[in-house]
């Protein structure tokens, strides 16, 4: 059964998930009938850090217009851009081999941004069934889900702590705009 989260919540997904080794990180919502006059993007990015929680490389920072680490591995994907929404389940997908990730990458932070939301004035409040989450890619059940629909801020980040060799010791929600 997944852990659904709150807002600073912590999650040792060694406890809820052990085991795990590979994860995909899903990111869906639904359109809203909102009169913005613009369509809501919302996109999924994953930033590789070293110790001093710093991005390693610009090639270290996956989204849609990098798909793949520049490690050999190719140990985060993401699987591209999704600029509507439409469909059901996850718009769009990073996926992480936990197993592969290099030595030197000690935490991914993992953001859902709204592609121009300052200049459209949009937030997670106007999506519809908004959500990212946390899946165990070899057998495609959720571990960790946070619904964005509660929040009126246009950014929210996942913490995936990879403290080698214990990878995923830590995975929480964090939004920097305080309400």
């Amino acid at each position: 059964m997944a852990v659904t989260l709150t807002k600073g919540q912590r999650v040792s997904l060694d406890k809820v998930a052990p085991g795990l080794t590979e994860v995909f990180i899903g990111l869906g919502w639904d359109v809203k009938v909102m009169d913005t006059g613009f369509a809501f993007d919302l996109d999924a990015s994953a930033f590789m850090v070293g110790s001093n929680e710093k991005l390693i490389s610009d090639n270290h920072f996956i989204f849609y217009n990098n798909l793949v680490s520049p490690d050999p591995n190719k140990s985060v994907q993401h699987t591209g851009d999704n600029l509507t929404g439409a469909g059901d389940g996850d718009d769009e997908v990073i996926k992480i081999n936990l197993q592969k990730v290099p030595a030197d990458v000690h935490q991914i932070f993992i953001t859902v941004t709204i592609h121009e939301a300052a200049e459209r004035k949009q937030n997670f409040g106007q999506v519809q069934n908004a959500f990212v989450r946390v899946v165990n890619a070899q057998s495609n059940q959720e571990v960790v889900r946070y619904d964005l629909v509660v929040c009126q801020a246009n950014f929210a980040m996942l913490n995936l702590d990879i403290n080698a060799p214990f990878f995923g010791e830590h995975l929480w929600f964090e939004n920097p705009n305080k309400h």
